[in-house]
Protein backbone atom coordinates (compact mmCIF):
# COMPACT_ATOMS: atom_id res chain seq x y z
CA UNK A 1 0.00 0.00 0.00
CA UNK A 2 1.27 3.20 -0.91
CA UNK A 3 2.05 6.11 2.05
CA UNK A 4 1.18 9.73 1.01
CA UNK A 5 2.91 12.48 3.06
CA UNK A 6 0.96 15.77 3.75
CA UNK A 7 3.33 18.76 5.55
CA UNK A 8 0.65 21.43 6.25
CA UNK A 9 2.76 23.91 7.92
CA UNK A 10 2.95 27.18 6.08
CA UNK A 11 6.42 27.87 4.79
CA UNK A 12 9.04 29.97 6.68
CA UNK A 13 9.11 33.77 6.21
CA UNK A 14 12.53 35.28 8.04
CA UNK A 15 12.43 38.93 8.33
CA UNK A 16 15.26 41.18 7.95
CA UNK A 17 15.80 43.96 11.04
CA UNK A 18 15.72 47.00 8.26
CA UNK A 19 12.81 45.46 6.02
CA UNK A 20 10.48 45.36 9.14
CA UNK A 21 11.51 48.72 10.49
CA UNK A 22 10.67 49.66 6.92
CA UNK A 23 7.20 47.93 7.20
CA UNK A 24 6.10 49.10 10.47
CA UNK A 25 7.00 52.92 9.06
CA UNK A 26 4.85 52.40 6.34
CA UNK A 27 2.01 51.06 8.12
CA UNK A 28 2.17 53.54 11.07
CA UNK A 29 2.14 56.40 8.47
CA UNK A 30 -0.58 54.98 7.04
CA UNK A 31 -2.61 54.52 9.88
CA UNK A 32 -1.53 58.03 11.91
CA UNK A 33 -0.62 60.60 8.63
CA UNK A 34 -2.02 63.25 10.87
CA UNK A 35 -3.22 62.88 14.50
CA UNK A 36 -3.30 65.63 17.75
CA UNK A 37 -1.92 64.16 21.08
CA UNK A 38 -1.74 65.62 24.36
CA UNK A 39 0.78 65.21 27.08
CA UNK A 40 3.19 67.04 29.15
CA UNK A 41 6.59 68.11 27.79
CA UNK A 42 9.92 65.88 29.34
CA UNK A 43 13.76 65.51 28.55
CA UNK A 44 13.70 69.10 26.08
CA UNK A 45 16.41 69.78 24.14
CA UNK A 46 16.94 72.22 21.09
CA UNK A 47 19.70 71.48 19.03
CA UNK A 48 21.99 73.94 17.35
CA UNK A 49 20.47 72.89 13.98
CA UNK A 50 17.39 74.67 15.09
CA UNK A 51 15.45 71.12 15.84
CA UNK A 52 13.29 70.76 19.24
CA UNK A 53 13.67 67.24 20.69
CA UNK A 54 11.67 66.17 23.38
CA UNK A 55 9.31 63.47 25.09
CA UNK A 56 5.47 63.54 25.62
CA UNK A 57 4.20 61.52 28.33
CA UNK A 58 1.34 60.76 30.61
CA UNK A 59 0.69 59.14 33.91
CA UNK A 60 1.43 55.95 32.39
CA UNK A 61 3.24 56.34 29.22
CA UNK A 62 5.49 58.34 26.60
CA UNK A 63 6.40 58.85 23.18
CA UNK A 64 9.59 60.83 21.88
CA UNK A 65 8.62 63.66 19.27
CA UNK A 66 10.49 65.86 17.17
CA UNK A 67 9.25 69.28 15.65
CA UNK A 68 11.88 70.16 12.85
CA UNK A 69 13.04 74.03 12.14
CA UNK A 70 10.81 74.71 9.61
CA UNK A 71 7.94 74.29 12.06
CA UNK A 72 9.64 75.83 14.91
CA UNK A 73 9.85 79.43 13.44
CA UNK A 74 5.74 79.58 13.60
CA UNK A 75 5.94 78.79 17.36
CA UNK A 76 4.91 81.92 19.09
CA UNK A 77 6.04 80.27 22.59
CA UNK A 78 9.43 78.52 23.60
CA UNK A 79 8.16 75.05 24.65
CA UNK A 80 10.22 73.91 28.15
CA UNK A 81 9.95 71.00 30.54
CA UNK A 82 6.56 70.64 32.37
CA UNK A 83 4.62 72.19 30.11
CA UNK A 84 1.44 70.61 29.41
CA UNK A 85 0.74 70.72 25.15
CA UNK A 86 -1.32 69.69 22.32
CA UNK A 87 0.78 68.76 19.80
CA UNK A 88 -0.11 67.80 15.62
CA UNK A 89 1.76 65.42 13.58
CA UNK A 90 2.71 62.41 11.95
CA UNK A 91 3.65 59.03 13.66
CA UNK A 92 6.59 57.21 12.03
CA UNK A 93 9.24 55.13 13.17
CA UNK A 94 13.02 56.12 12.98
CA UNK A 95 14.58 53.87 11.36
CA UNK A 96 18.40 54.05 12.73
CA UNK A 97 16.96 52.80 16.78
CA UNK A 98 13.74 51.36 15.46
CA UNK A 99 12.08 53.56 18.10
CA UNK A 100 8.36 55.34 17.24
CA UNK A 101 7.90 58.86 17.28
CA UNK A 102 5.97 61.66 16.20
CA UNK A 103 6.94 64.21 13.31
CA UNK A 104 5.18 67.07 15.17
CA UNK A 105 3.75 70.16 12.68
CA UNK A 106 2.09 72.09 15.31
CA UNK A 107 2.15 72.88 19.44
CA UNK A 108 -0.21 74.81 21.50
CA UNK A 109 0.00 75.26 25.09
CA UNK A 110 -3.39 73.76 27.09
CA UNK A 111 -5.34 75.97 29.26
CA UNK A 112 -3.30 79.71 28.18
CA UNK A 113 -3.57 80.31 24.42
CA UNK A 114 0.23 80.30 22.81
CA UNK A 115 0.17 84.06 22.58
CA UNK A 116 -0.76 84.60 26.03
CA UNK A 117 2.13 82.18 27.03
CA UNK A 118 4.62 83.31 24.52
CA UNK A 119 3.83 87.16 26.57
CA UNK A 120 4.64 85.67 30.05
CA UNK A 121 7.59 83.83 29.24
CA UNK A 122 9.10 87.13 27.27
CA UNK A 123 8.22 89.40 29.99
CA UNK A 124 9.61 86.90 32.61
CA UNK A 125 12.91 86.70 30.63
CA UNK A 126 13.28 90.81 30.28
CA UNK A 127 12.08 91.38 33.93
CA UNK A 128 15.01 89.09 34.83
CA UNK A 129 17.52 90.55 32.64
CA UNK A 130 16.70 94.14 34.78
CA UNK A 131 15.15 96.01 31.17
CA UNK A 132 11.94 96.89 32.91
CA UNK A 133 14.00 98.26 36.52
CA UNK A 134 12.87 101.78 37.35
CA UNK A 135 16.34 102.97 37.73
CA UNK A 136 16.83 102.39 34.07
CA UNK A 137 14.04 105.18 33.44
CA UNK A 138 14.83 107.94 31.61
CA UNK A 139 12.77 111.68 32.81
CA UNK A 140 10.43 113.29 30.55
CA UNK A 141 11.80 116.56 29.54
CA UNK A 142 9.51 119.19 31.12
CA UNK A 143 8.97 121.28 28.26
CA UNK A 144 9.99 119.52 24.98
CA UNK A 145 10.33 121.64 21.59
CA UNK A 146 10.74 118.80 19.41
CA UNK A 147 7.97 115.52 19.50
CA UNK A 148 8.55 112.09 17.64
CA UNK A 149 5.85 109.60 16.71
CA UNK A 150 5.89 106.72 15.76
CA UNK A 151 3.01 105.37 14.54
CA UNK A 152 0.25 104.61 11.45
CA UNK A 153 -0.21 107.61 9.71
CA UNK A 154 -4.04 106.42 8.98
CA UNK A 155 -4.67 105.39 12.62
CA UNK A 156 -6.91 107.25 15.09
CA UNK A 157 -4.03 107.24 17.55
CA UNK A 158 -2.07 109.84 15.11
CA UNK A 159 -5.44 111.76 15.14
CA UNK A 160 -5.89 112.21 19.15
CA UNK A 161 -2.50 113.15 19.75
CA UNK A 162 -2.32 116.12 16.90
CA UNK A 163 -5.50 117.21 18.06
CA UNK A 164 -4.09 117.20 21.74
CA UNK A 165 -0.48 119.18 21.26
CA UNK A 166 -2.60 121.49 18.98
CA UNK A 167 -4.72 122.40 21.62
CA UNK A 168 -2.49 122.17 24.50
CA UNK A 169 0.90 123.70 22.67
CA UNK A 170 0.00 124.48 18.67
CA UNK A 171 3.35 125.55 18.03
CA UNK A 172 5.31 122.90 19.26
CA UNK A 173 7.63 120.81 16.01
CA UNK A 174 6.40 117.20 15.47
CA UNK A 175 7.37 114.91 13.68
CA UNK A 176 5.78 111.71 12.40
CA UNK A 177 7.47 108.10 11.01
CA UNK A 178 4.90 106.18 9.76
CA UNK A 179 5.48 102.28 10.13
CA UNK A 180 2.72 99.16 9.96
CA UNK A 181 1.64 98.80 13.58
CA UNK A 182 0.40 95.02 13.23
CA UNK A 183 0.55 92.23 10.65
CA UNK A 184 3.96 91.02 9.19
CA UNK A 185 7.10 93.52 8.97
CA UNK A 186 5.08 95.76 12.33
CA UNK A 187 7.91 95.05 14.63
CA UNK A 188 10.78 95.32 12.37
CA UNK A 189 9.57 99.23 11.24
CA UNK A 190 8.54 100.05 14.64
CA UNK A 191 12.42 99.39 15.60
CA UNK A 192 13.62 101.37 12.30
CA UNK A 193 11.86 104.38 13.46
CA UNK A 194 13.15 104.35 17.25
CA UNK A 195 16.64 103.80 15.77
CA UNK A 196 16.48 106.77 13.35
CA UNK A 197 15.20 109.19 15.68
CA UNK A 198 18.19 108.43 18.31
CA UNK A 199 20.35 108.16 15.04
CA UNK A 200 19.01 111.88 13.69
CA UNK A 201 18.75 113.09 17.60
CA UNK A 202 16.16 115.47 15.82
CA UNK A 203 13.02 115.35 18.74
CA UNK A 204 13.27 115.14 22.16
CA UNK A 205 11.24 112.94 23.63
CA UNK A 206 9.39 110.08 21.40
CA UNK A 207 5.71 108.58 21.36
CA UNK A 208 5.19 105.01 20.69
CA UNK A 209 1.40 104.81 20.04
CA UNK A 210 -1.21 102.93 18.64
CA UNK A 211 -5.45 102.31 18.55
CA UNK A 212 -7.08 99.43 20.41
CA UNK A 213 -7.33 95.90 18.73
CA UNK A 214 -6.79 92.12 20.53
CA UNK A 215 -4.11 90.51 21.47
CA UNK A 216 -3.20 89.25 17.66
CA UNK A 217 -3.46 93.13 16.72
CA UNK A 218 -1.34 94.05 19.59
CA UNK A 219 1.60 91.69 19.36
CA UNK A 220 3.94 93.61 17.18
CA UNK A 221 4.44 95.95 20.57
CA UNK A 222 4.95 92.21 22.35
CA UNK A 223 7.76 91.34 20.21
CA UNK A 224 11.65 91.57 21.94
CA UNK A 225 13.22 92.83 19.40
CA UNK A 226 10.80 96.15 19.95
CA UNK A 227 10.74 96.16 23.90
CA UNK A 228 15.49 95.89 23.69
CA UNK A 229 15.11 99.07 21.05
CA UNK A 230 12.76 101.02 23.47
CA UNK A 231 15.59 100.13 26.26
CA UNK A 232 17.90 100.91 24.42
CA UNK A 233 16.94 104.51 23.15
CA UNK A 234 18.78 107.72 24.12
CA UNK A 235 15.60 109.47 23.49
CA UNK A 236 12.84 109.28 26.40
CA UNK A 237 9.92 107.02 25.39
CA UNK A 238 6.21 107.24 26.21
CA UNK A 239 4.00 104.75 25.05
CA UNK A 240 -0.06 104.91 24.23
CA UNK A 241 -0.72 101.50 22.86
CA UNK A 242 -4.44 100.50 22.92
CA UNK A 243 -6.51 101.30 25.48
CA UNK A 244 -6.45 101.40 29.49
CA UNK A 245 -6.72 97.58 30.04
CA UNK A 246 -4.31 96.78 27.07
CA UNK A 247 -0.78 95.80 28.56
CA UNK A 248 2.34 95.20 26.02
CA UNK A 249 6.05 94.42 26.71
CA UNK A 250 6.63 97.81 24.96
CA UNK A 251 4.66 99.54 27.64
CA UNK A 252 7.01 97.85 30.26
CA UNK A 253 10.27 99.09 28.80
CA UNK A 254 9.40 102.14 27.88
CA UNK A 255 10.21 105.20 30.04
CA UNK A 256 6.49 105.99 30.84
CA UNK A 257 3.30 104.27 29.99
CA UNK A 258 0.01 105.98 29.43
CA UNK A 259 -3.18 104.69 29.36
CA UNK A 260 -4.04 105.63 25.83
CA UNK A 261 -2.61 107.68 22.52
CA UNK A 262 -4.37 110.81 23.60
CA UNK A 263 -3.34 110.51 27.37
CA UNK A 264 0.47 110.24 26.14
CA UNK A 265 0.25 113.61 24.18
CA UNK A 266 -0.84 115.21 27.53
CA UNK A 267 1.50 113.73 29.70
CA UNK A 268 4.17 115.02 27.50
CA UNK A 269 3.02 118.47 27.18
CA UNK A 270 1.53 120.57 29.70
CA UNK A 271 -0.82 123.22 29.24
CA UNK A 272 -0.38 127.11 28.99
CA UNK A 273 -2.01 127.36 31.95
CA UNK A 274 -0.09 125.07 34.12
CA UNK A 275 3.40 126.50 32.87
CA UNK A 276 2.43 129.51 33.91
CA UNK A 277 0.97 128.21 37.66
CA UNK A 278 5.02 126.75 37.95
CA UNK A 279 5.82 129.48 37.28
CA UNK A 280 3.96 131.74 39.53
CA UNK A 281 4.47 128.91 42.92
CA UNK A 282 8.89 129.10 41.62
CA UNK A 283 8.62 132.87 41.75
CA UNK A 284 7.01 132.92 44.81
CA UNK A 285 9.41 130.17 46.52
CA UNK A 286 12.11 132.16 45.19
CA UNK A 287 11.00 135.52 46.98
CA UNK A 288 10.44 133.34 50.10
CA UNK A 289 13.72 132.16 50.32
CA UNK A 290 15.71 135.41 49.05
CA UNK A 291 14.05 137.30 52.10
CA UNK A 292 14.61 134.58 54.73
CA UNK A 293 18.34 134.55 53.17
CA UNK A 294 18.64 138.53 53.61
CA UNK A 295 17.24 138.08 57.13
CA UNK A 296 19.57 135.67 57.77
CA UNK A 297 22.50 137.79 56.48
CA UNK A 298 21.10 141.00 58.34
CA UNK A 299 21.03 138.95 61.97
CA UNK A 300 24.40 137.83 61.25
CA UNK A 301 25.81 141.44 60.59
CA UNK A 302 23.95 142.67 63.56
CA UNK A 303 25.92 140.14 65.75
CA UNK A 304 29.17 140.68 64.29
CA UNK A 305 28.85 144.95 64.63
CA UNK A 306 27.92 144.31 68.62
CA UNK A 307 30.73 141.93 69.21
CA UNK A 308 33.73 143.18 71.46
CA UNK A 309 36.34 142.87 68.55
CA UNK A 310 34.12 145.25 66.65
CA UNK A 311 33.87 147.45 70.08
CA UNK A 312 37.47 147.67 70.90
CA UNK A 313 40.06 145.98 68.51
CA UNK A 314 42.78 148.07 69.96
CA UNK A 315 42.60 146.39 73.12
CA UNK A 316 42.66 142.77 71.45
CA UNK A 317 45.88 143.82 69.63
CA UNK A 318 47.82 144.92 72.51
CA UNK A 319 46.77 141.70 74.29
CA UNK A 320 48.11 139.56 71.24
CA UNK A 321 51.16 142.00 71.26
CA UNK A 322 51.60 140.34 74.68
CA UNK A 323 50.81 137.07 74.15
CA UNK A 324 53.46 137.10 71.23
CA UNK A 325 56.33 138.83 73.78
CA UNK A 326 56.22 136.35 76.03
CA UNK A 327 56.29 133.32 73.61
CA UNK A 328 59.45 134.90 72.49
CA UNK A 329 60.86 135.05 75.82
CA UNK A 330 59.80 131.64 76.52
CA UNK A 331 61.51 129.95 72.98
CA UNK A 332 64.66 131.95 73.57
CA UNK A 333 64.93 131.14 76.79
CA UNK A 334 64.22 127.51 76.17
CA UNK A 335 66.93 127.32 73.20
CA UNK A 336 69.93 129.10 75.30
CA UNK A 337 68.48 126.04 77.81
CA UNK A 338 68.84 123.51 74.81
CA UNK A 339 72.19 125.33 74.10
CA UNK A 340 73.79 124.88 77.16
CA UNK A 341 73.02 121.10 77.32
CA UNK A 342 74.31 120.66 74.14
CA UNK A 343 78.02 122.83 75.31
CA UNK A 344 78.21 120.68 78.44
CA UNK A 345 77.84 117.25 76.50
CA UNK A 346 80.66 118.44 74.37
CA UNK A 347 82.45 119.57 76.95
CA UNK A 348 82.83 115.90 78.95
CA UNK A 349 82.98 114.18 75.50
CA UNK A 350 86.05 116.26 74.67
CA UNK A 351 87.53 115.97 78.01
CA UNK A 352 86.89 111.98 78.07
CA UNK A 353 88.53 111.15 74.71
CA UNK A 354 91.43 113.49 75.96
CA UNK A 355 92.25 111.29 79.10
CA UNK A 356 91.47 108.58 76.98
CA UNK A 357 95.63 107.14 76.24
CA UNK A 358 94.79 105.58 72.64
CA UNK A 359 98.37 105.27 71.93
CA UNK A 360 99.16 103.03 74.79
CA UNK A 361 96.60 100.46 73.82
CA UNK A 362 97.44 100.55 69.97
CA UNK A 363 100.92 99.94 71.60
CA UNK A 364 99.75 97.27 73.98
CA UNK A 365 97.41 95.53 70.97
CA UNK A 366 100.54 95.44 69.15
CA UNK A 367 102.66 93.64 71.81
CA UNK A 368 99.73 91.03 72.50
CA UNK A 369 99.82 90.31 68.65
CA UNK A 370 103.67 89.62 68.31
CA UNK A 371 103.64 87.81 71.82
CA UNK A 372 100.92 86.07 69.88
CA UNK A 373 102.54 85.21 66.79
CA UNK A 374 105.63 83.85 68.47
CA UNK A 375 103.73 81.99 70.66
CA UNK A 376 101.71 80.64 67.80
CA UNK A 377 105.04 79.94 66.07
CA UNK A 378 107.00 77.95 68.60
CA UNK A 379 103.68 75.96 69.01
CA UNK A 380 103.73 75.63 65.30
CA UNK A 381 108.11 74.60 65.46
CA UNK A 382 106.61 71.82 68.27
CA UNK A 383 103.85 70.36 66.57
CA UNK A 384 106.81 70.25 63.57
CA UNK A 385 109.22 68.25 65.70
CA UNK A 386 106.47 66.22 67.45
CA UNK A 387 104.99 64.97 64.08
CA UNK A 388 108.79 64.30 62.48
CA UNK A 389 109.23 62.02 66.35
CA UNK A 390 106.39 60.44 65.64
CA UNK A 391 107.18 60.12 61.72
CA UNK A 392 110.78 58.27 62.99
CA UNK A 393 109.20 56.40 65.17
CA UNK A 394 106.42 54.80 63.17
CA UNK A 395 109.42 54.62 60.36
CA UNK A 396 111.40 52.29 62.58
CA UNK A 397 108.21 50.43 63.93
CA UNK A 398 107.02 49.79 60.14
CA UNK A 399 111.13 48.56 59.04
CA UNK A 400 110.93 46.30 61.62
CA UNK A 401 107.95 44.71 60.70
CA UNK A 402 108.67 45.15 56.74
CA UNK A 403 105.08 46.57 55.63
CA UNK A 404 106.39 48.51 53.31
CA UNK A 405 102.89 49.03 51.58
CA UNK A 406 101.48 50.84 55.03
CA UNK A 407 104.83 52.57 55.10
CA UNK A 408 103.29 54.25 52.22
CA UNK A 409 99.70 55.08 53.36
CA UNK A 410 101.01 56.16 56.68
CA UNK A 411 103.54 58.28 55.51
CA UNK A 412 100.65 60.03 52.56
CA UNK A 413 98.75 60.11 55.54
CA UNK A 414 101.46 62.05 57.70
CA UNK A 415 102.34 64.66 55.18
CA UNK A 416 98.66 65.06 54.43
CA UNK A 417 97.94 65.86 58.24
CA UNK A 418 101.25 68.13 58.41
CA UNK A 419 100.52 70.23 55.24
CA UNK A 420 96.78 70.72 56.81
CA UNK A 421 97.85 71.70 60.10
CA UNK A 422 100.19 73.92 59.21
CA UNK A 423 97.53 75.57 56.33
CA UNK A 424 95.02 76.06 59.81
CA UNK A 425 98.12 77.38 61.79
CA UNK A 426 98.83 79.90 59.05
CA UNK A 427 95.00 80.50 58.46
CA UNK A 428 95.03 81.18 62.17
CA UNK A 429 97.45 83.78 62.38
CA UNK A 430 96.07 85.59 59.82
CA UNK A 431 93.10 85.75 60.99
CA UNK A 432 94.35 86.93 64.42
CA UNK A 433 96.72 89.34 62.24
CA UNK A 434 93.80 90.72 60.36
CA UNK A 435 91.68 91.38 63.84
CA UNK A 436 94.45 92.80 65.56
CA UNK A 437 95.36 95.56 62.32
CA UNK A 438 91.21 95.82 61.80
CA UNK A 439 91.31 96.98 65.33
CA UNK A 440 94.74 98.84 65.89
CA UNK A 441 92.86 101.10 62.44
CA UNK A 442 89.32 101.52 64.66
CA UNK A 443 91.14 102.49 67.63
CA UNK A 444 93.49 105.04 65.59
CA UNK A 445 90.31 106.49 63.38
CA UNK A 446 88.38 107.09 67.24
CA UNK A 447 91.54 108.47 68.73
CA UNK A 448 91.07 111.78 70.17
CA UNK A 449 94.34 112.88 69.28
CA UNK A 450 92.87 112.79 65.23
CA UNK A 451 90.87 115.72 66.86
CA UNK A 452 93.66 118.07 67.14
CA UNK A 453 93.74 117.98 63.13
CA UNK A 454 90.75 119.85 63.09
CA UNK A 455 92.29 122.82 65.75
CA UNK A 456 91.89 121.42 68.72
CA UNK A 457 94.55 121.21 71.71
CA UNK A 458 94.82 119.46 74.77
CA UNK A 459 96.48 121.32 77.96
CA UNK A 460 98.64 119.70 80.94
CA UNK A 461 99.58 121.46 84.30
CA UNK A 462 103.19 121.48 85.04
CA UNK A 463 102.68 117.71 86.81
CA UNK A 464 101.17 116.54 83.95
CA UNK A 465 97.72 116.18 84.28
CA UNK A 466 95.31 116.94 81.68
CA UNK A 467 93.20 120.35 82.70
CA UNK A 468 89.84 120.33 82.26
CA UNK A 469 88.62 123.40 84.33
CA UNK A 470 89.99 126.69 84.52
CA UNK A 471 90.19 126.25 88.83
CA UNK A 472 92.77 124.22 87.90
CA UNK A 473 95.73 126.34 87.33
CA UNK A 474 96.43 130.25 88.97
CA UNK A 475 97.68 133.21 87.27
CA UNK A 476 101.31 132.54 86.88
CA UNK A 477 101.43 129.01 86.35
CA UNK A 478 103.11 127.43 83.90
CA UNK A 479 101.64 124.67 81.62
CA UNK A 480 102.13 122.80 78.54
CA UNK A 481 99.93 122.55 75.36
CA UNK A 482 99.56 119.21 72.99
CA UNK A 483 98.79 120.82 69.57
CA UNK A 484 98.55 118.26 66.23
CA UNK A 485 102.13 118.81 65.71
CA UNK A 486 104.46 119.53 68.21
CA UNK A 487 104.22 120.99 71.59
CA UNK A 488 103.80 124.51 73.26
CA UNK A 489 104.92 126.20 76.56
CA UNK A 490 102.94 128.79 78.18
CA UNK A 491 102.01 130.73 81.21
CA UNK A 492 99.13 131.90 82.44
CA UNK A 493 98.30 135.38 82.39
CA UNK A 494 94.21 135.13 83.17
CA UNK A 495 91.30 133.24 83.71
CA UNK A 496 87.37 132.79 82.53
CA UNK A 497 84.59 130.79 83.75
CA UNK A 498 83.38 130.11 80.04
Amino acid sequence: MTQFSLNLMPEKHVWRVSELTLRLCDLLEAEFPDVWVEGEISNFRAAQSGHLYFTLKDEKSQIRCVCFRDQVRGLRFQPEDGLKVTVRGGVSVYESRGEYQIYVSHIEPVGLGALQLAFEQLKKKLEEEGLFDAERKKPLPALPRRIGIVSSPQGAAIRDIVRVLRRRFPNLHVTLFPVKVQGEGAAEEIVRAIRHFNRAEMVDVMIVARGGGSLEDLWAFNEEIVARAIAASEIPIITGIGHETDTTIADFAADLRAPTPSAAAEIVVRTRAEFEKHIADCTRELVQHMRYFFSERRHAVRDLTTHRAFRRPGEIVRRRRQRVDELSASLAKDLNRRIEVVRRRVNISSTRMASFDLGGRVRMLRLRVERRNGELGAALERAVVRQRRRYALMQVKLASLDLRARVSVLRRRLERRTSEFAAHARRYLGATRRRMEAAAVRLEERSPFQLLERGYAIAYDASGKVLRSAEQVAEGDAIRVRLARGKVDATVRGKRDS
